[in-house]
């Protein structure tokens, strides 16, 4: 019988279960594929608003992560976790499983080396398959890269390879800055050149306000040099990298006391430790506020209390309590009678701050705060028509055969 893709009347693509694949059947969709020259570079922020632009120009855009490394499990599968996210803020319509085929367990480069060329076939012909459905009946289709184009050479399926099997051109994003982004592209682009895969252009993303304008005009003169265009530069959004509540609890291994419920989407906008007077750090509380102080610093604790009364709003995101000192019982009774959100861990105030400070914050599907953002990073900030024109050849051919 004929598969159809959930809550659509398409046809799922057909395919010969006795043959392994060694390259998608799909020819006629334009394929984007996004690397970037290292971790947490924005490739998952410009994979999302790409996808958001794209759609303003068709309804008929897809999405796949062929190689994911941070993955959830959804149904019985490992899936990764930025295409489970990109599939719940815009609904795509395809079997999950397509969006991500492959997941980069603990033990997935042994078991891959242990027989190197059945495995490498085998991953393969999942990959392609999975393209195929992905892509079916899309005008475009974005591929996220699981970071720059060498990652994945241990198992034979580095971003190169993937980019050139899946036939896709690429974009590169890298870290604002002028040096070291470019060098770092220009590595990039020799591998993905060595692979016979053509590169789009550039992004340099995360740029200070005010160094916009100079990191642009000098990074697009270094690019042109190695014929790369400039697609543009996306400024450091500060409203993307603030963490909720419970991704910071997770982060410092912390331990619900209070305010679970209603306090785990809150947003932390600045953290605040304990290490003064209690009533210089109340001075300094405002929307968004999270306090880092020990159980037994009972000053600060009443004050935060009693800013939030005062206040009349909502002041105090969150209190954690280092070292896992309790403060007194009556005092804790006090704080259980509030909506401040109370959370202890073992940790030293230094530790807990420094890791909060270090986190890498990313968008998950609740931050529908967050989407429109990210969707006008693109389109005020990256020349969608150098994109689109980059297919434009293909396209002229295609409609003359």
């Amino acid at each position: 019988r004929t598969l159809r893709y959930p809550q659509t009347d398409q046809p799922m693509p057909q395919s010969d279960d006795t043959e392994l694949l060694t390259a998608p059947r799909n020819t006629t969709t334009k394929r984007i594929f996004i690397a970037a020259t290292r971790m947490n570079d924005g490739k998952t922020t410009t994979s999302l608003a790409l996808f958001a632009a794209l759609r303003s120009f068709t309804p008929k855009v897809g999405f796949i992560k062929p190689v994911g490394q941070r993955f959830v499990e959804v149904e019985g599968h490992q899936i990764d976790e930025d295409s489970v996210l990109l599939d719940k803020i815009f609904d795509v319509k395809v079997p999950i499983g397509a969006m991500s085929p492959i997941a980069i367990h603990s033990t997935f480069t042994r078991d891959f080396l242990d027989d190197p060329c059945k495995n490498h076939a085998t991953v393969v012909d999942k990959m392609c398959r999975a393209f195929d459905r992905a892509a079916f009946e899309k005008d475009y289709i974005i591929i996220e890269g699981s970071g720059h184009a060498g990652v994945g050479s241990v198992f034979n399926l580095s971003n190169a390879d993937v980019a050139k099997r899946l036939k896709a051109k690429v974009i590169i994003v890298a870290r604002g800055g002028i040096g070291r982004p470019i060098d770092e592209i220009a590595l990039n682009k020799a591998l993905f050149a060595q692979a016979g895969v053509e590169v789009i252009g550039a992004i340099i993303n995360k740029v200070e306000a005010d160094k916009l304008a100079m990191i642009e005009k000098y990074s697009q003169i270094a690019l042109e040099r190695m014929g790369i265009p400039l697609l543009g530069c996306i400024p450091v959004e500060k409203k993307l990298t603030v963490p909720k509540l419970n991704q910071v609890v997770d982060e410092v291994n912390g331990r619900w006391l209070n305010g679970r419920e209603h306090g785990a989407t809150e947003r932390v906008d600045q953290v605040l430790i304990g290490a003064m007077a209690a009533k210089g750090l109340v001075d300094l509380l405002e929307r968004g506020s999270l306090i880092i102080t020990p159980g037994d610093r009972e000053d600060i604790l009443l004050g935060a209390i009693a800013a939030e009364s005062i206040a009349g709003e909502k002041v105090v995101s969150g209190i954690i309590l280092t070292r896992n000192v309790l403060p007194h019982p009556k005092l804790m009774e006090m704080i259980t009678k509030t909506n401040i959100p109370l959370i202890i861990c073992q940790d030293d105030s230094y530790a807990v701050a420094s890791k909060i400070n270090l986190m890498t914050v990313k968008t998950q599907p609740s931050d529908t705060d967050k989407i429109p953002i990210i969707k006008n990073l693109i389109s005020k900030n990256i020349d969608l028509d150098v994109i689109r024109n980059a297919f434009q050849t293909e396209s002229s051919i295609a409609e003359s055969i």
